[in-house]
């Protein structure tokens, strides 16, 4: 790494702490919610409700924060957003009410929509084409290594007492200090690029179909795994572990398999993704009675499931013009945290009638019917060649409209900062 390029991380340095810390704090509440919602007798329906208010908060948020930041900045926005984020963490400790739990929720969807805006649109503003990928790379790995150590701070108190609510709250409130800090200028407004997804759906079918699916499917792990795993017998640290393993497999493997898809027609890596995470969640479902199955299974499973999103993003760039990424990677992000919204619901359902472990069941469905779309798909249209085909990136667990252009796959026309 060059000297320019130290100089531009540590400018960065105090956005990515408070990456870090506001990442952490969501991957602690994650967690927290399900499991205290199964502890105080929420039925799975309205765990999986809460879980679908949060996104529908969300999709809300992308839609209404570049209003917001182009009305109050990006340091007042993402105060606003932070003190949502920790007055309704301190609240679900407060009121243990199905209702208020999932109005919450949508509170703090709301929230966090507007703080990743203002961090992406931070580090975007600061990018250029030279340096771009290297400060995504930074922010992917911040990213995913703050998102398991929030998981496992899951273990450092009883989830019904309210120490840890508090504890993710604070962590709210000490990831403004930070940005706050920093003395890297305010940047442009976020715009929400047009979107068209059945104009995208004829060009690139599978890459709209599998963020369809993984919107379904991946919100309902995320909802609903800690009370699958709670009620296999984990206590809080083997819990903590199950949702980390699940994530860090997903983080580890994403680039190596995205690398593959490079060399090979992308439905193939999809297809056969698609068709492992249905025999492992049939597996998770028939099995997963002892600690060392659960961990195995779970961990092989993140290894399929979370490479999903960004193997169908990379697919729908190999077909459209490089001009078109940002309109194309909007749309895409949008479908996928618009099925988000039902995901959680509809696996509730399921598992209100066949029982917790069904989860997997849900999810094996999703994937079956996936791989047969995408069996279809190779029947009815040609691979490209090779030349035409963009190069795989990794893709964040979730994120705003506003870091797309951080993508070193974008358009190259931002100019140096």
């Amino acid at each position: 790494m060059g000297a320019a390029m130290r100089k531009e991380i540590f400018l960065i340095g105090s956005i990515l702490l408070s990456t870090a810390i506001f990442i952490a704090a969501s991957g602690l509440l994650g967690t927290l919610i399900p499991v205290r919602a199964a502890l105080a007798g929420f039925p799975d329906l309205l765990i999986g409700v809460i879980g679908s208010g949060y996104f529908l908060g969300f999709v809300a948020g992308c839609f209404a924060g570049p209003r917001m930041l182009a009305r109050a900045g990006h340091s007042r926005t993402f105060a606003v957003g932070a003190a949502i984020a920790a007055a309704t963490t301190l609240l679900h400790a407060m009121f243990v009410s199905e209702t208020v739990w999932i109005l919450l929720r949508a509170a703090y969807g709301f929230a966090a929509a507007n703080l990743y805006m203002v961090i992406e649109s931070w580090l975007n503003e600061r990018a250029t084409n030279q340096t771009r990928g290297r400060i995504f790379a930074s922010y992917l790995t911040v990213n995913f290594a703050s998102l398991v150590v929030g998981q496992m701070l899951f273990s450092s108190n009883r989830p019904t007492s309210s120490s840890l609510f508090e504890l993710a709250a604070m962590l709210y409130a000490l990831c403004l200090i930070p940005v706050s800090l920093t003395s890297l200028p305010q940047p442009q407004a976020a715009q929400v690029p047009k979107l068209r997804p059945m104009r995208l759906y004829r060009i690139a079918p599978v890459g709209v179909m599998g963020c369809l699916a993984v919107g379904l499917s991946n919100s309902a792990i995320w909802t609903l795994a800690p009370v699958y795993a709670q009620d296999h017998g984990l206590t809080r640290a083997w819990l903590s572990l199950f949702m980390s393993v699940f994530t860090a497999g997903g983080a580890l493997v994403q680039l190596p398999l995205g690398r593959l898809s490079d060399r090979l027609d992308r439905r193939y890596v999809i297809g056969a993704i698609c068709a492992i995470s249905a025999v492992l969640g049939v597996l998770l479902y028939l099995f997963g009675q002892t600690r060392w199955e659960l961990f195995v299974l779970i961990g092989l499973f993140g290894v399929t499931a979370l490479p999903f999103y960004g193997l169908s993003v990379a697919h729908a760039n190999d077909r459209i013009p490089r001009e078109s990424f940002v309109e194309a990677s909007a749309t895409l992000l949008m479908v996928n945290a618009l099925a988000s919204c039902f995901g959680p619901t509809l696996a509730a359902v399921v598992m209100d009638h066949f029982g917790t472990a069904s989860l997997f069941l849900y999810t094996a469905t999703i994937h079956t019917a996936m791989t047969v779309f995408v069996v279809w798909r190779l029947y009815a249209r040609d691979a490209l060649i090779g030349e035409t085909r963009d190069k795989f990136e990794m893709m964040p667990q979730q994120g705003s409209p506003a870091g797309l252009e951080l993508d070193p796959r974008g358009p190259e026309e931002k100019q140096a900062a």
